[in-house]
């Protein structure tokens, strides 16, 4: 009897986006942590300032504006936005190559650069947005975390009203008020997934092979 080949399985692409506060960042750090060596996380470009406790080439690449623009305009980025007067950007060959050897790519990134993945590469998508329970636990989390001043804590929560109102054009919807319970949702999330027919590059030789 023939033995089935394994099955090989192209990667996704895992988006979580949410207001700032809402917990993209702990979810998407304590996922990488749960998923050690199956997911990894895209790291972007960005022209904003680094913060102290960022190390350049893991949580971004920091970069000057010339650049960014020299990247755009040779095609260089899968998307890029303009947040808070800053430009971030996914470069686009570094994610199809783990894409295309099986690795899952995580993204924290906004609704703005989710719409153009969404249209340069949908099947290889998987959208989460991430809601806070409440306003007033938004502001709370901003305000506690102490890494902005008072004016960028205010320009982000009169931001935040608009960036909800995008969640209808997410795959999924997790509310975060519990870390270890909004986590198990979007593991569940990943795992489906994963498992999706048409990520499946082989699935075919694979039946054939039972088949006999």
């Amino acid at each position: 009897m023939t033995t089935p080949p394994p099955i090989r399985r192209r990667g996704l692409m895992l988006v979580l986006s949410s207001p700032s506060g809402a917990g993209k960042t702990t979810l998407s750090r304590l996922l990488l942590e749960e998923e050690r060596g199956r997911l990894e996380m895209s790291v972007s470009v960005t022209t904003r300032p680094r913060r102290p406790s960022e190390v350049d080439g893991r949580d971004y690449h920091f970069i000057d504006l010339p650049r960014f623009e020299h990247m755009v305009q040779r095609g260089e980025l899968l998307e890029w936005a303009e947040v808070f007067n800053n430009r971030y950007g996914t470069p686009r060959d570094a994610v199809e190559s783990a894409l295309s050897a099986g690795r899952d790519v995580l993204f924290d990134i906004d609704w703005q650069g989710t719409q153009q993945i969404a249209r340069a590469a949908r099947r290889d998508l998987v959208s989460v947005f991430i809601l806070p329970p409440s306003y007033e636990e938004l502001r709370r989390r901003l305000t506690t975390r102490a890494q902005d001043s008072a004016d960028v804590i205010a320009g982000r929560m009169a931001k935040a009203a608009d960036e909800m109102s995008h969640y209808d054009e997410y795959d999924y919807i997790v509310v975060n008020e519990d870390v270890q319970e909004s986590l198990a949702q979007v593991h569940a999330i990943l795992k489906a997934e994963r498992q999706k027919r048409e990520r499946l590059v082989t699935i075919a030789d694979f039946v054939s092979a039972l088949r006999g």
